[in-house]
């Protein structure tokens, strides 16, 4: 199964970090961020790994090349300018190829073993379910969460809502009619997706920082560099 980094975000609540530096390449604990994702991609077998960009994106080729050094064949997606979550999946469609496969946000840090999300993408159909979401307990910042997880299916209603990780996998049938090049937000196909129930879900009580804020990122910086410390994000 491939996996993809999304890696195209301009960072503005990051600035002035990001203004000459693409934020998946901003270090906590000693390594960029898209470095412990590449890492933790390689240690759970995963061999090939796109990455789509913009902002400063040269940088991020220059950064991790074709992956050689992580054990990982990296390829590129570039974009001229961001096309949000779901129209950056679908540029990259021609590169990931017929099956399902994994996405993570660039900009979190989750020590999910990214093996577990194997089974759910093999249950994954054109004609059945379309994606399989981690959800996370809600963060400080975001009281409200996402979506609601009822016996292991995501709901776009319900009480006790999560927080959508950034972790997920998706069959690329979610995905072809979207027009190539154009910006598409990931929300509305998977609200779509689940009202004729084709989403499953399951929750991760693990460690999941979503690194939108100096402020946070230097909190995981703390935490990997001394986990006593404790996750003050």
């Amino acid at each position: 199964m491939k996996a993809m980094i999304l890696a195209a975000g301009r960072g503005e609540r990051m600035r002035p970090l990001t203004d000459t530096c693409p934020k998946p390449l901003l270090a906590a604990g000693g390594a960029p961020l898209i470095v412990h994702h590449l890492r933790r991609l390689a240690a759970a077998g995963f061999a090939e790994v796109i990455i789509n960009h913009a902002h400063l994106g040269h940088m991020i080729e220059a950064a991790l090349g074709d992956g050689h050094a992580f054990g990982l064949r990296i390829a590129y997606s570039p974009e001229a300018t961001a096309l949000e979550t779901a129209g950056g999946i679908r540029q990259a469609l021609p590169l990931l190829g017929d099956a399902p496969f994994a996405v993570i946000n660039g900009d979190v840090f989750c020590d999910l073993d990214p093996a577990v999300l194997r089974a759910p993408a093999a249950t994954l159909r054109a004609d059945g379910d379309l994606a399989h979401l981690v959800l996370v307990a809600n963060p400080a910042h975001h009281p409200d969460g996402d979506f609601a997880l009822d016996a292991g299916r995501a709901r776009d209603s319900g009480n006790a809502r999560l927080t959508f990780s950034g972790l997920g996998v998706y069959h690329p049938a979610m995905f072809v009619d979207l027009p190539t090049g154009t910006p598409a937000p990931l929300g509305p196909l998977l609200r779509h997706a689940m009202a004729t129930d084709r989403v499953s879900a399951r929750r991760f009580d693990g460690r999941w920082m979503d690194i939108g804020t100096p402020e946070r990122l230097a909190a995981l910086d703390r935490l990997l560099t001394d986990p006593a410390a404790g996750d003050s994000a």
